[in-house]
């Protein structure tokens, strides 16, 4: 079994996702999204913007996702060991902006407006609970 290099870090109303902690921003953009697994989110956007950066010598990504009204606010960007080039924000303002990326991440993460920033270990806990209440209504008593 594989075991996941990143730390995930959760509070009532956000989650962080980082390789290196603790999680430090020297480069950041912002937008809000529709609510969704915020996991799921954070992993999608992080895979998106290491495509952008990838060749930015020491980029550590760091995404956070936090509960916003109806939405969340998403933060990423991350640590940079040296230089930090000038348009290294507006790179990753470009990955969080471009609306095919943003439809993706949305439908990966099962977005719905009105969502709360749900843990998606509870959801996978009680799946079987869910799978079985919908068998038993599938099945009819003859």
């Amino acid at each position: 079994m594989t075991r996941s290099r990143w730390h995930i870090i959760r509070t009532d109303s956000s989650l962080t996702l980082s390789r290196r902690l603790p999680a430090q921003f020297d480069v950041a953009a912002v937008t809000v999204l529709p609510a969704g697994d915020p996991l799921r989110l954070a992993h999608q956007i992080r895979q998106d913007m290491w495509r952008k950066l990838q060749s930015l010598r020491g980029f550590s990504p760091v995404v956070e996702i936090t509960a916003e009204g109806q939405g969340v606010k998403v933060r990423a960007g991350g640590q940079v060991t040296g230089r930090v080039p000038a348009n290294t924000a507006a790179q990753i303002a470009e990955v969080l902006e471009q609306p095919a990326n943003r439809c993706r991440w949305v439908r990966h993460a099962g977005g719905r407006q009105g969502a709360a920033l749900r843990d998606s270990r509870a959801d996978a806990k009680d799946s079987h609970r869910f799978a079985a209440k919908i068998d038993m209504k599938g099945e009819s008593a003859s």
